[in-house]
């Protein structure tokens, strides 16, 4: 890369085992069902992102009102369908480059303010965060733009102590 310093994956991310697998779909509910003929299982956790239950939503280094719905199921890794309800954010954008489909790797860490803080220090700042997704204001994520060194996004996520109750669709 001529005249630019060589951009290396951060050491938060190095060795460190992949827990979630993103993918962009057009309409939650028609891709689980797809997604449980694939994996032989359905037993979702579905939840709504947005500014009425998750704190400090960002886009961009802005305070922003995105909203989303997901579903999670399995581990090791996790596989994590998202539909994006309302933008802009890192998914539209992503949607308009590349289409539906992967978006992210997701990494589960200790605590998302330390992780985001070493991230920035290996000179990385999140394009996209939420905190409090947690019953007990704990829990939240934060997406880096990676896609030049991984092909997609990687999110680190610090997982809530208890969980909302998982949502209907």
């Amino acid at each position: 890369m001529t005249g630019q310093a060589e951009r290396r994956l951060p050491k938060t991310l190095q060795s460190v085992k992949v827990a979630q697998v993103g993918l962009l779909v057009p309409d939650l509910r028609e891709a689980m069902a797809q997604y449980s003929l694939l994996l032989g299982r359905d037993d979702w956790s579905i939840f709504t992102y947005g500014p009425d239950n998750v704190e400090g939503l960002t886009y961009r280094g802005e305070p922003s009102d995105y909203k989303m719905i997901l579903a999670f199921v399995g581990e090791d890794p996790q596989i994590e369908l998202i539909e994006s309800l309302d933008g802009p954010n890192i998914y539209t954008e992503w949607i308009a480059r590349h289409g539906y489909g992967m978006h992210h790797f997701g990494f589960y860490v200790g605590s998302i303010a330390e992780a985001t803080a070493a991230m920035q220090a290996d000179g990385f700042d999140p394009i996209q965060t939420g905190r409090a997704t947690g019953l007990d204001g704990d829990g939240g994520y934060a997406y880096f733009e990676t896609e030049d060194l991984l092909g997609v996004i990687a999110e680190l996520i610090e997982v809530p102590s208890r969980r909302r109750a998982s949502e209907k669709i």
